[in-house]
């Protein structure tokens, strides 16, 4: 016997929707369902945002810093900043990357001078909500210090989380490895079964095997660089 070949299997969105249906025991029949779906996987990429570093949205960018100007905008879908250097002389035949450590809004606040000028030490982030409001759109920002005194000179590489892509509609896959496909599946049946009166024997049932699928998945996605641990020197 011979094998396929390929190795590209995915769901598109009706698909996962027909799947988490019958494992919450129903069948996907309306207009209405397929929407209430949609709406609970949505919800579903919201929490996942909360439950840890995914890292196929970690990406990578940088800010050129100008001169007397400390706060910039970050792009609308961010989450959060995982890691931030400032590079000075990029570009060039010495460029450095320097690290430049986060500090909370509690520690911004207490710096008595905060206009002061110099390279960039600290970096206080705002994540904001990435929600429109009546005023405009409320943008994640940071706000370095001290406040850089030249331009051209400096700028910030950071790699951040964003926000996972949306549902979309029925012939759009998903944000997501393969790898994560029975998690997103048994995530979305348990959320469904929620909403359904007749699958309410089912719901323990689903939300272990979500739980256990998400642990899997989240187990196996993760950062498998060499770790070391180099004790320091005692002196007596």
């Amino acid at each position: 016997m011979t094998t396929s070949a390929t190795a590209s299997f995915n769901l598109n969105l009706n698909e996962l929707i027909e799947e988490a249906f019958e494992r919450a025991g129903a069948e996907l029949r309306t207009g209405y369902e397929f929407r209430t779906a949609r709406r609970s996987l949505n919800l579903m990429f919201a929490e996942w945002a909360n439950r840890g570093i995914n890292l196929w949205t970690v990406e990578s960018d940088s800010v050129p810093l100008i001169a007397d100007q400390a706060t910039y905008v970050l792009p609308i879908d961010t989450v959060d900043l995982i890691e931030h250097v400032v590079r000075t002389n990029a570009g060039t035949s010495i460029q450095a990357d320097i690290g430049i450590s986060r500090i909370s809004v509690s520690t911004y606040a207490s710096l008595p001078n905060k206009t002061a000028t110099g390279r960039p030490i600290q970096i206080y982030i705002n994540r904001q909500s990435g929600a429109t409001e009546p005023s405009g759109i409320q943008y994640p920002t940071f706000t370095v210090w001290p406040v850089p005194n030249v331009s051209s000179t400096y700028t910030l590489v950071y790699w951040r989380l964003r926000r996972m892509l949306d549902a979309g509609n029925g012939v759009n896959t998903q944000d997501i490895p393969f790898r994560f496909l029975p998690a997103m599946v048994a995530g979305l049946a348990y959320y469904v079964a929620l909403k359904i009166p007749e699958s309410a024997e089912r719901i323990p049932m689903l939300k272990q095997m979500y739980d256990e699928a998400w642990q899997q998945a989240s187990d196996e996605d993760r950062d498998k660089a060499t770790w070391r641990v180099v004790p320091r020197e005692m002196y007596i």
